[in-house]
């Protein structure tokens, strides 16, 4: 089926033309992360109006733009050249344009070019339009069903070093928000067993290719998940976004509560700081390091009435 061009330009007019479009603005562009249906008609007003279009791909850009029936001019703004460009793209709006900035996939700045150059438009004292849209990390974590967790943090893709990721994980898992991490398809089998090293008791969505056409979805226990990904060579391919589930109080009282566990803190508290006893026995036993430091600092507190 062929696009009708001009009738979403219309429509896009239609819907979202009310809104104020004011000029020497920076426009913040959420694109797609795979599914091309995505791209909202206030996105595509949006990159009507603008002067020109500031881009981590002049590719990608470009052939979405074209879709759209739309020619303008591109500005190549990746991280290579961030720093350097966003002062032409500040000249510019000084000038009075409308600079639409979008990166190749999903929300600008998320793991992908944008914020140096939000920060230089900031400087200058020049307004940025951030446009709400596609994004990974909100899809994954509606399709984790977390119910448990109090918030959650975005983690994004690890330290590339094995010793690097494991401390990493050890830092921001196990605790009472849900974590997000992205990974590239050659580390994933990897990051599964890194996983099952630090939070072996905990559960994890796996998204891959979302929004596209062999999308996945799977919740399972971390334990579950390396022979989850070997059971099928397509299960490898794509790109991936993991909700780590928020770790339920219970298990980390449990897991910092074992009478091993409580003779080896109170031993340690005896002699060093409270975080870093709770830390040396995270890192000894792969235990959750939140829980851990609760427990030490309770066990620090007993010490202390005793003395």
């Amino acid at each position: 089926m062929t696009l009708d061009v001009n009738l979403l330009l219309q429509a896009a007019q239609q819907v979202a033309g009310s809104q104020q479009y004011p000029k020497g603005a920076l426009y913040l562009v959420p694109t797609p992360i795979g599914n091309l249906a995505d791209l909202s008609l206030r996105a595509v007003h949006v990159l009507a109006l603008a002067d020109a279009v500031a881009c981590e791909d002049t590719r990608v850009s470009g052939g979405l733009l074209r879709h759209l029936g739309l020619d303008k001019p591109l500005i190549a703004l990746h991280q290579h050249n961030e720093q350097a460009v966003a002062g032409q793209v500040v000249a510019r709006l000084q000038a009075g344009e409308r600079i639409a900035y979008m990166s190749d996939a999903g929300t600008p700045a998320i793991s992908d070019p944008g914020a140096h150059l939000v920060a230089a438009v900031q400087a200058a004292g020049l307004p940025t339009m951030p446009l709400p849209g596609p994004s990974s990390v909100t899809t994954a974590l509606s399709a984790s069903g977390d119910a448990g967790a109090h918030g959650f943090l975005f983690e994004g893709f690890l330290p590339a070093k094995g010793a690097a990721r494991v401390a990493r994980l050890r830092e921001v898992l196990g605790q009472a928000h849900s974590t997000v991490l992205f990974e590239a398809p050659h580390r994933i089998e990897a990051l599964a067993q890194e996983l099952n090293q630090v939070l072996p008791q905990g559960r994890v969505t796996l998204c891959r290719e979302l929004s596209k056409q062999f999308e996945t979805i799977a919740t399972l226990p971390v334990a579950e998940l390396p022979a989850w990904l070997q059971a099928d060579a397509n299960r490898l391919r794509g790109e991936f976004v993991l909700v780590v589930h928020a770790l339920p109080a219970s298990v980390g009282d449990a897991a910092g509560l074992t009478p091993q566990v409580e003779s080896l803190l109170g031993e340690l508290v005896a002699h060093v700081p409270v975080k870093q006893a709770a830390a040396l026995v995270s890192e000894a036993l792969g235990l959750p390091r939140k829980s851990l430091y609760d427990d030490a600092l309770r066990l620090r507190q007993a010490q202390a009435a005793r003395d």
